[in-house]
């Protein structure tokens, strides 16, 4: 099945799992967790992304971020790479230390944010490394009680859900923690299309301003020219003898764009998209360095595409 790509916006919030490759350890001693977290701080310091929660298993990694002008891809292929290179020089390793890609769902924060720290602090516990979230020292769940220092964890968010005033936010937040309750992990993974985790409403409204990663959506001629100018018309109101004619509306010249970045998304090359649009392939070649100016009007092409297939 082919792998969903990505949703990626300024403000999105994701409950990232990196896992490592065959299961294996990735931290094998205290300094590795030290050194994990220490390329999460520079990376947060670069990118100023906002990190709510944490925790580092041996074999795999849970956090939860909000990105800012920087996707969420490259903030994660940063971390990994570099902390891959370390663990590889370390332990006289090569190849791949993290398992394929790692899983980034988007999630609606207003409605889970306080579920997914509770759920992620109590890993540990879960999987009986610890008896209580606090005696697990590679987790932020000490960062919100006041027990550590909050370091790179952005905890004010989280502790004025429960009061205005940190030190009974404080104690409020322990209280949520210790009250018996588990998170159902069902409901953590119950996602939408495998990557969203919120309702219809919530999948629409950041649909209209994702910005989808076109490259990993590179199939060899998927669909067909014909199929694409098809949802590009029922996405825009754009028909192909308009795309095809000598109009240079803004609303025309946007329908070529865009049919010309899926397309080439889809392995159509340059001469292909100009002989059919009955085009100069030099024109075509002008859009397609245009493509972020285009990316979301593309991904809504490629959505209806998808459903046009499974119908």
């Amino acid at each position: 099945m082919a792998r969903k790509p990505r949703i990626e916006f300024e403000g999105a919030f994701y409950h990232v799992i990196t896992r490592g490759n065959h299961r294996q350890k990735i931290f094998r001693e205290d300094d590795d967790f030290k050194r994990y977290l220490e390329i999460v701080s520079d990376y947060k310091k670069q990118h100023k992304y906002c990190l709510y929660a944490f925790v580092l298993m041996s074999n795999h990694v849970h956090l939860l971020i909000e990105t800012r002008e920087v996707p969420l891809s490259r903030i994660l292929q940063g971390i990994n790479q570099k902390y891959t290179m370390y663990f590889n020089k370390k332990y006289k390793t090569v190849g791949h230390l993290f398992q394929g890609r790692y899983r980034g769902i988007l999630c609606d924060r207003d409605e889970y944010l306080l579920s997914l720290v509770k759920y992620i602090h109590l890993n540990p516990v879960r999987a009986k490394v610890a008896e209580r979230a606090q005696e697990y020292p590679w987790s932020s769940h000490n960062n919100y009680t006041g027990d550590s220092a909050e370091g790179i964890i952005d905890a004010e968010q989280v502790l004025r859900m429960f009061s205005g005033e940190k030190t009974a936010a404080r104690k409020l937040y322990k209280s949520y923690m210790e009250d018996g309750r588990s998170v159902d992990k069902g409901n953590i993974y119950c996602t939408i299309d495998q990557r969203i985790l919120g309702d219809e409403g919530f999948r629409d409204k950041v649909m209209e301003k994702a910005v989808i990663d076109l490259s990993e959506q590179r199939r060899a001629r998927e669909y067909s020219l014909t199929a694409i100018t098809a949802a590009v018309e029922k996405a825009y109101g754009i028909k192909l003898v308009e795309i095809r004619g000598k109009g240079k509306g803004r609303e025309v010249s946007k329908g070529r764009k865009v049919f010309s970045e899926v397309a080439r998304g889809y392995g159509y090359k340059g001469k292909d998209i100009a002989a059919y649009i009955r085009k100069d392939p030099a024109i075509i070649s002008r859009y397609l360095k245009e493509k972020n100016e285009y990316k979301t009007e593309a991904g809504k092409v490629i959505e209806i595409l998808k459903k046009a297939k499974c119908q």
